[in-house]
């Protein structure tokens, strides 16, 4: 059970922080373009993150708290 504390604290950690540079890339888009596309991408890597991490903890509604 702790594990799946673990899991879940990540899971959030990790949502945050793909909010956050989808944020910082639509905010740096009229002036940077090429850092809004990293942003982008760095926010892809972690959209991957939170995906695998779906798939073991799996994402009902329950866990999603």
């Amino acid at each position: 059970m702790a594990n799946l504390n673990k899991l879940l604290d990540k899971k959030k950690r990790l949502n945050k922080k793909y909010q956050q540079l989808i944020e910082d890339a639509y905010n740096l888009r009229p002036t940077d373009h090429a850092l809004s596309d990293f942003s982008e991408y760095k926010a892809t890597k972690v959209l991957h993150k939170i995906n695998k991490l779906k798939f073991v903890i799996g994402d009902t509604t329950l866990q999603a708290n």
